[in-house]
């Protein structure tokens, strides 16, 4: 039984649920996989309502998009599939950035063949190519909308210009950037244009790729392969200092009876009605607790509390190469 209703993302009629599920860690950078776990994720958010699925053909890389095609089976019709586009790769291994629209095109048909579906819900630029005028990547992207592949068009961690050039060629319905009561970086003067121009945010990292949740004690609690080793604020004097923010997000989830996830969930859901968070987990107890969020009504003081903490984050989100890719 659904307990969280829909968003709206955009003017142009993309309705999303109030949460979604971000399943790129279900391949991909957060340690070991197991499919059929992942799958049972899947098919438990469909029943709570969270319908709203982003992944990306990085993600694996190719992977990702292949298990939620065998996950929503037969299942198609009550997902929104969200995906992003926009690295070339070389054996597997991200070679670059590739916004051609003869690129576009391409790699939407292989999405579509990955995913097992003649249709994207919104497909995304995943990160702004600087070799390719926006204009021509947006001109493609509007006519695989034209071909009815693609429904809604987005962008990821594009910035002010980008996005207002973008939106000339054809609408934008959402950007998906990181957005948290840690990571506000958006709120200057991002979300305003979001704001002017009628684009939804989708907020990815919503609980600091697991930081904010306190389960992670200490640096070494990370495994080998975990893509969170390069992340600036898990390292050196940086994790300590954040520890410090997880223990206030504690303490106002303890008030509440809830977990600090569902508090970090809670605080962007306040945000504005045109934001979805997609908090990704490979469990389905996580994934429950997560979808709980939608209830958490939080008081106007522990608002303003919470507020605060984005000043107290140690270190950047990414490191500087993965920083120099974000369009800002």
């Amino acid at each position: 039984m659904a307990i969280i209703n829909t968003r709206r993302l955009g003017t142009q009629g993309l309705n999303a649920s109030a949460i979604g599920l971000g399943c790129m860690g279900m391949s991909f950078a957060y340690g070991k996989a197991d499919e059929a776990e992942a799958i049972k994720v899947v098919h438990r958010a469909l029943e709570l309502g969270v319908t709203f699925l982003d992944t990306a053909e990085l993600y694996g890389p190719f992977t990702n998009e292949e298990l939620i095609g065998k996950a929503l089976k037969g299942r198609r019709e009550q997902a929104v599939i969200a995906t992003k586009f926009g690295f070339k790769f070389d054996q597997g291994q991200v070679s670059g950035l590739d916004s051609s629209p003869k690129n576009v095109k391409a790699v939407c048909d292989a999405s579509l063949k990955r995913l097992g579906t003649d249709y994207i819900d919104l497909y995304y630029q995943h990160r702004v190519d600087p070799n390719v005028p926006i204009e021509e990547t947006v001109g493609a992207m509007a006519e695989l909308v034209k071909a009815g592949k693609v429904k809604y068009l987005g962008l990821s961690e594009a910035g002010e210009n980008t996005i207002r050039r973008a939106h000339k060629v054809h609408p934008i319905s959402a950007l998906q950037s990181e957005y948290s009561l840690w990571e506000r970086n958006l709120e200057t003067t991002i979300m305003p244009v979001l704001k002017e121009l009628g684009i939804g945010l989708v907020a990815y990292s919503p609980i600091g790729r697991g930081f904010l949740t306190g389960e992670i004690k200490s640096f070494d609690d990370l495994p080998a392969d975990d893509y969170r080793r390069s992340d600036p604020r898990y390292q050196g004097d940086n994790f300590a200092a954040n520890m410090a923010i997880v223990q206030e997000v504690n303490a106002v989830a303890d008030k509440y009876g809830a977990t600090p996830a569902q508090v970090a969930i809670a605080w962007i859901l306040h945000q504005a009605t045109n934001i979805v968070p997609i908090p990704g987990t490979k469990k389905v107890r996580y994934l429950e607790e997560n979808t709980i969020a939608f209830r958490l009504d939080l008081e106007d003081e522990d608002l303003e509390a919470l507020d605060i903490l984005a000043k107290k984050t140690a270190g950047e989100r990414y490191d500087d190469r993965r920083l120099a890719m974000i369009d800002r």
